[in-house]
């Protein structure tokens, strides 16, 4: 698969985004690559700004205290993401003096980093020839190179086959392109019409394209978000951010939920790190106390 009608697209919108620099800066990718998992780019794009404004190193994020980094991370969801990416800053400093890894295997034994985050940073940001292979990826690859959905596509033959196209190419931009045109046009329902690949697919020469996409099983179809048990979490982590310690039963007064089930929250909240509360508050005691973990 020639690499150029793709990087010659990506070429035209390549500064679509603020952490996209030239030279890249290594911890700008990283705090885009955080923020990037399981959120839309659009929404990432104001956050970004105000987070780095107010971290705008490695050294700023680790000093900062997890009230103050969820406060800036607020309106992203997903908090664990923002606990765990100041948890990577501190251990960047301690352990690596500051300046982050470009050794993908280093990078994803941080907090909070997996195998694609790592691999994105690495090529993003140190130009590190390794494919970051996330659903979008492996949808583009295994269409235009394979022929077939990237659900039917072994993930190592997936992998072989990006690494593949990519030699030869400045791998960040290689990722980045591929990224963009799996969430804007090859998607579930492709717009192959607007596709640079489109002489090339693999996918389109044997006539799946534009088709209908797959039907969805009730176990994929998302949740509503109001009313989840998402929205209550973020809802509880606001709250403590701008109080030191609150009581189950002003929670759940503030938001309208049961003591029981903001208390079945709490505990889940509690154990993934992010809140600290006593046996009454996960008991469900309207009076037990929590706060966030320092």
């Amino acid at each position: 698969m020639d690499p150029a009608p793709l990087l010659a697209w990506y070429r035209r919108r390549r500064r679509s985004y603020p952490w996209r620099q030239a030279p890249p800066d290594p911890y700008l990718v990283l705090v885009s690559e955080f923020m990037l998992q399981q959120t839309q780019a659009a929404r990432v794009v104001p956050a970004f700004g105000s987070f780095v404004a107010r971290f705008p190193t490695v050294k700023a994020l680790a000093r900062a205290s997890r009230r103050d980094v969820l406060q800036a991370w607020s309106g992203l969801g997903y908090n664990r993401r923002a606990v765990r990416l100041r948890e990577t800053a501190v251990k960047i400093v301690a352990e690596h003096g500051g300046g982050v890894p470009s050794d993908p295997v280093i990078l994803a034994a941080l907090p909070g980093i997996g195998p694609y985050t790592a691999a994105a940073v690495a090529s993003i940001a140190f130009g590190v020839p390794v494919p970051a292979v996330d659903t979008n990826v492996r949808r583009v690859v295994a269409r235009a190179v394979l022929g077939v959905e990237g659900k039917d596509a072994p993930l190592r033959e997936v992998t072989s086959a990006a690494t593949a196209w990519m030699d030869g190419t400045e791998p960040g931009a290689w990722n980045q392109a591929v990224m963009d045109l799996g969430r804007e046009v090859c998607r579930a329902l492709p717009r192959c019409s607007s596709c640079p690949l489109q002489s090339e697919c693999a996918f389109r020469r044997r006539g799946r394209a534009d088709g209908k996409p797959a039907r969805k099983t009730n176990r994929s179809i998302a949740a509503p978000f109001e009313g989840s048990p998402r929205q209550l979490r973020g809802a509880i982590i606001r709250i403590l951010i701008g109080h030191p310690v609150v009581t189950i039963g002003s929670i759940s007064r503030a938001t309208g939920r049961p003591a029981s089930l903001v208390a079945e929250i709490v505990g889940a909240l509690s154990h993934d790190g992010l809140v600290m509360a006593g046996p009454a508050a996960l008991a469900g005691n309207r009076r037990g106390r929590v706060r966030l973990a320092p």
